[in-house]
C-alpha cells in the first residue's frame, strides 16, 4: 500500500467518470403494462430523455438518439424555473412539456411527437406542468402564463389549472385551453376523481412548506362535456399556518394528503366536517417534504386501500406501509433517499426512485408483501468496490445557543493507499442547497471524488433544512445567514475538536442557497481557509429585487420583508462585506441562470480583484441554475480540486488545466 498525502491520492474516479455516473432519475410512473421514467443525461446536453420499460425488460427511449437528433425533443418544463412534472403516460400515449418552447406534446406508440398547446407569440410565453388525463379526451394541466400583456396586467407571470383537448385542437384555437382555477398566486398537484378536482394552492409571501391549503371541487361541462370551470370550489384543508402538500384520491374516492399540523409532515384524510390523520399514532418523522418541483410523490394510495410511503428520520429515508387500521408499518429495505412513490400494477406494488448507501437513486419495482425489490435498470458499473465506498454517519453537534445541528460525514477512503500517520485528512463542508432542503445519504460518485482523493467531507443539515420537523426547519425564519452559517461553522469545530480533520485545511462550498452560506462564512468569520461557490448569492438585496416569480418572496421569511428590513439585507449580504475576505475563493456560474443571475458571481469577483484575494471565476456558456453538461460538469469538478491543491499545498494526481485568468493561486 502506498503512503501518499491527502488530497494527492489517486483515484479511480475520475471527473469523466462522475459525469457517465450522475444521470439522475427524475419522475416514474406506470403506463399501461410498462414502466417509466424520465432520465437528466449530461451526454445529451443535460436534456431529460423519457425511458420505457418492457415487461420483457427491455429499455426503449422515447426520443431519438441525439446524434441524429440533437436535443430537438426534451421533456423538461421551465414552470416555477425549478420545473418538474413535465409528463405523463396512459396506455402507452404519452404526454410532455418540451424545454425549447414549453408547449405541450403527445406521442402515440411509434408514432411522432404532435403539439397539444398553441405557439404563442413569444416563445416559452406559456409554459406547463402536471398534465394529467381527466378523460379519454382532455387533459389537465398547470399553465404558467409570460405573456407580456398578462405580466403588464398582474405584474408577474400567472399561474393556474387549465383543461387541454387531447385532440390537439387548441393548437390553432387557443380558446380550447379552458380555465378551471385562477386566483392563487401557485398551484400545484391537480388531481381527479372522475369530475372531482383537487389541487394544493398559496400565496406570496409563502412558499409551499408555510402556509398552503388543499382545495376541491367539480368540474362542469358544456353539452359536448368540454370542461368549462369548476363549481363548489372549497377549501378543505391548510390555510392556518400549516403546509399541506401532495392531495391524492383513493381508490375508495378519499382525499389524503400530507400535513404538518403536528409538527411533522403526516398523512391526513378528508373528511365531511374537516380532516382527520390516517395514522392511529402520529409520528415524529417526515412522510411529505418541500414542493420545490412538481411532480414529487412521497405516498402511493394503493388499490387494496394501504399506503405506500416515504419516511425521513434523522436524515435517512425509508419505505413504509399505512394499514387499514392506520398503522405505519416500516419495511426492510437498503434504501437510504426515497424520491418517488407511485402505485404500481397490482395491489402490493410499489414504483419508486430510491438510492442506497452503495447505488445511486434508481427506478425499482418493490412488491410490499414479500418485501422484495427489482432494480428496472441495469445495476450500477461504476467501479467502485463497497470497500472503497466512503459511506454516511449521522453526526449530532452542539451549535451555538444550545441548538443541536446535525450532518452527515464521510471520512476519506481508498483501500490502495494510506497517509502519512502525522497527517489529518483536508475538511471539505459541504453545504446543499435551498435552503429550505437536505442532504442525502445516497451514493455519490461526485461526493465519492472527493473522499477517494483523501478529503473528509462533511454534509450539513443545518437549522431549516428538512426532515428534521417543523420547528427544525423553521429555525432559519428570519435567521439565513446566520443560523446556517454558525451550524457549517459547528460541524467544523466538531470534526476538528473530534481529531478527524486538520485544522488548518477546512474548505466550505455549495451551491444556489449553499453558495450563499459559503460566501457569508468567509466574509463574516475566519475559520475556513479556502471556499468555492457554485451559482451562490452574493447580494440578498439584489435576489429580492431580480429572482423569478416562485422565489420571489421567499426571503420574507428567511431575512424580513423587502424593502423594510433593507438594512438587514445589506448586513447579510457578503458583497457589502468584502473588507473581511481574505480566505481565497473560486466562484462557478450558468451564464444563463435566471434563478442566481450571473451578476451575482460577477459582483463578487469584481470586488475580490479590487481587495487582491486570491480567486478563480469559472463561468460556463449555456449553462443555468444547476450544472447539465457533461463537459462543464467535468471541468468544474477538476477545476475545484486544482484550487484547493494551490490553496492547501498539495498536488493532485490527476493532470489537471489551471484555470485562465486565476489571481494570487
Amino acid at each position: 500500500m502506498n503512503t501518499t498525502p491527502f488530497g494527492s491520492w489517486p483515484s479511480a474516479i475520475t471527473a469523466a467518470k462522475v459525469v457517465e455516473g450522475v444521470t439522475a432519475i427524475g419522475e416514474i410512473r406506470l403506463g399501461g403494462d410498462d414502466v417509466w421514467w424520465s432520465e437528466t443525461r449530461p451526454e445529451e446536453n443535460g436534456r431529460n430523455q423519457l425511458v420505457r420499460r418492457s415487461g420483457d425488460g427491455t429499455l426503449t427511449d422515447l426520443f431519438a438518439d441525439p446524434m441524429t437528433d440533437p436535443g430537438v425533443w426534451n421533456a423538461r418544463t421551465q414552470v416555477h424555473e425549478y420545473g418538474g412534472g413535465a409528463w405523463a403516460v396512459r396506455d402507452g400515449v404519452v404526454v410532455f412539456a418540451n424545454w425549447a418552447d414549453q408547449r405541450l406534446y403527445r406521442v402515440d406508440p411509434g408514432g411522432d411527437p404532435l403539439p397539444l398547446t398553441p405557439q404563442p407569440a413569444v416563445v416559452r410565453g406559456l409554459r406547463f406542468a402536471e398534465p394529467s388525463w381527466l378523460d379519454d379526451r382532455w387533459l389537465v394541466a398547470i399553465c404558467e402564463d409570460h405573456l407580456p400583456e398578462t405580466v403588464a396586467d398582474h405584474g408577474e407571470a400567472v399561474n393556474r389549472i387549465v383543461a387541454i383537448p387531447l385532440d390537439g385542437s387548441a393548437v390553432d384555437d387557443p380558446g380550447r385551453v379552458v380555465t378551471l382555477v385562477t386566483g392563487p398566486d401557485f398551484v400545484a398537484f391537480p388531481v381527479t376523481a372522475g369530475d372531482r378536482l383537487a389541487w394544493m394552492q398559496w400565496d406570496h409571501p409563502n412558499m409551499p412548506w408555510d402556509s398552503t391549503s388543499i382545495w376541491m371541487g367539480s368540474i362542469e361541462r358544456d353539452h359536448d362535456g368540454a370542461p368549462r370551470g369548476v363549481a363548489e370550489a372549497t377549501r378543505v384543508a391548510g390555510g392556518d399556518d400549516t403546509s399541506v402538500v401532495q392531495p391524492a384520491f383513493t381508490g375508495a374516492g378519499d382525499l389524503i394528503f400530507c400535513a404538518d399540523a403536528s409538527g411533522w409532515w403526516n398523512p391526513q384524510r378528508v373528511t365531511g366536517s374537516g380532516s382527520e390523520p390516517v395514522l392511529a399514532t402520529p409520528v415524529e418523522a417526515e412522510i411529505g417534504g418541500p414542493a420545490w418541483i412538481h411532480g414529487l410523490r412521497w405516498m402511493a394510495p394503493l388499490r387494496d386501500g394501504r399506503i405506500a410511503c416515504s419516511v425521513t428520520r434523522g436524515g435517512f429515508d425509508g419505505l413504509g406501509v399505512i394499514d387499514a387500521d392506520g398503522e405505519l408499518i416500516h419495511l426492510d429495505t437498503p434504501f437510504v433517499d426515497v424520491r418517488q412513490v407511485v402505485p404500481g400494477g397490482v395491489d402490493d406494488e410499489v414504483l419508486l426512485v430510491a438510492g442506497t448507501a452503495l447505488a445511486a437513486p434508481a427506478p425499482y419495482r418493490f412488491r410490499l408483501d414479500a418485501g422484495s425489490w427489482e432494480r428496472l435498470t441495469p445495476v450500477d458499473d461504476h467501479g467502485v468496490a463497497e470497500a472503497a465506498v466512503s459511506v454516511a454517519e449521522a453526526i449530532d453537534f452542539p451549535s451555538t445557543d444550545g441548538r443541536t445541528a446535525h450532518a452527515l460525514f464521510y471520512p476519506p477512503v481508498n483501500p490502495d493507499v494510506t497517509a502519512p500517520d502525522d497527517e489529518l485528512p483536508p475538511l471539505l463542508v459541504f453545504i446543499h442547497g435551498g435552503p429550505t432542503s437536505a442532504a442525502s445519504p445516497a451514493f455519490s460518485l461526485g461526493r465519492q471524488f472527493w473522499t477517494s482523493r483523501g478529503f473528509a467531507v462533511v454534509d450539513v443539515n443545518y437549522g431549516g433544512s428538512t426532515g428534521f420537523g417543523t420547528a427544525y426547519r423553521g429555525l432559519l425564519d428570519e435567521a439565513w445567514g446566520v443560523v446556517d452559517v454558525e451550524d457549517c461553522l459547528a460541524a467544523a469545530r466538531y470534526l476538528v475538536g473530534q481529531g478527524q480533520v486538520d485544522p488548518d485545511r477546512l474548505a466550505i462550498r455549495g451551491g444556489s442557497a449553499g453558495g450563499f452560506t459559503t460566501l457569508a462564512a468567509l466574509a463574516f468569520h475566519d475559520l475556513f481557509n479556502a471556499g468555492a461557490s457554485h451559482f451562490g448569492v452574493a447580494d440578498l438585496e439584489a435576489l429580492a429585487v431580480e429572482t423569478h416569480k416562485f422565489e420571489s418572496r421567499y426571503l420574507d421569511s428567511l431575512v424580513g420583508p423587502y424593502p423594510e428590513a433593507a438594512d438587514i439585507y445589506r448586513d447579510r449580504s457578503p458583497i457589502h462585506h468584502v473588507d473581511g475576505f481574505d480566505t481565497p475563493l473560486i466562484v462557478f456560474q450558468g451564464l444563463e441562470d435566471e434563478v442566481v443571475p450571473p451578476n451575482q458571481a460577477e459582483m463578487m469577483i469584481e470586488a475580490l480583484a479590487a481587495k487582491g484575494v486570491p480567486h478563480a471565476y469559472v463561468p460556463f456558456e449555456g449553462e443555468q441554475h444547476g450544472f447539465r453538461i457533461a463537459a462543464n460538469i467535468a471541468r468544474a469538478l477538476e477545476a475545484e480540486l486544482w484550487f484547493y491543491g494551490r490553496v492547501f499545498g498539495f498536488t493532485p494526481a490527476d493532470p489537471i488545466e489551471p484555470v485562465p485568468g486565476a489571481v494570487g493561486l
